[in-house]
């Protein structure tokens, strides 16, 4: 009988401690992973936006058994710094990272590229882009053996998606930046994926305008002929995160049914 040369124990969490940023609900594409994470044994902190969201949040965090719950508002001073010695206090390392953040101001959303303002860019770029590179250099020296950065992107990166708008160059941003961190940190054993799920009918999503015909086309085009749920990216994210992946990095993982090979 052939040896195959492989440990299913390794498609396990069990051991490791995640950081999840970005649960607002429980249709949050963040919490399915959260979820995934947490089923495969993995130590939880959660983070929260305010204290508004707090209360949708907070059931989630003891649902997951987190061990941390930290408010993070990227935009105020100091916030990404104080999670993360939370973490270093508490924890003393870290395994993988979920970054699942985004946000540009409404009128810059929703007009065209063109007609962008500077502060609705840099707000932008902050929130969805530089926040993800902040996180990952808090989080190098916490993860001394190595752990999996993820952030969460769109197809809108590579090509023009009706309504996506001044996000399409953000999450391009983000992309790049996601295959510089894997070239960097690889040496390291981080390793660095961008997830790209296809159209979910989420918070954030309902901001983008006529967002249900987007998700109509998604139904129809995909060679699956199927919409994703937040389970079917958190499950795949979770297997990612495992040392079965371990030579997966710099990637954009599309999880949306093939719809990004279609026309």
């Amino acid at each position: 009988m052939t040896h195959f040369p492989f440990d299913p124990a390794r498609l396990t969490l069990q051991g490791k401690k995640g950081l999840v940023i970005g649960i607002a609900n429980d249709q949050s594409i963040a919490y399915g992973c959260a979820r995934a994470f947490h089923a495969l044994g993995a130590e939880l902190g959660i983070t929260y936006y305010n204290e508004k969201a707090k209360q949708f949040v907070e059931p989630i965090a003891k649902e997951l058994d987190a061990t941390l719950f930290e408010p993070l508002n990227v935009l105020e001073e100091g916030q990404i710094d104080a999670l993360f010695d939370k973490v270093a206090k508490d924890w003393g390392r870290l395994d993988f990272l979920l970054h699942s953040i985004a946000f540009a101001p409404r009128d810059d959303l929703h007009g065209r590229v063109v007609d962008c303002s500077k502060e609705g860019f840099l707000t932008a770029m902050d929130v969805s882009c530089y926040s993800f590179l902040r996180m990952a250099k808090l989080a190098e020296p916490l993860m001394p053996d190595g752990g999996t950065l993820f952030t969460m992107s769109y197809f809108g990166s590579q090509r023009v998606v009706d309504n996506y708008n001044i996000m399409g160059p953000v999450k391009a941003a983000l992309e790049a930046t996601s295959r510089y961190l894997a070239a960097e940190l690889g040496p390291k054993g981080i390793r660095v994926l961008a997830i790209s799920p296809g159209p979910l009918q989420t918070r954030a999503a309902s901001g983008i305008a006529n967002f249900d015909e987007l998700l109509n086309k998604a139904a129809e085009r995909a060679p699956a002929r199927s919409l994703v749920g937040i389970d079917d990216v958190g499950i795949a994210t979770a297997y990612l995160a495992t040392d079965a992946a371990r030579l997966i990095t710099g990637n954009t993982v599309y999880i949306d049914g093939g719809y990004h090979i279609v026309d």
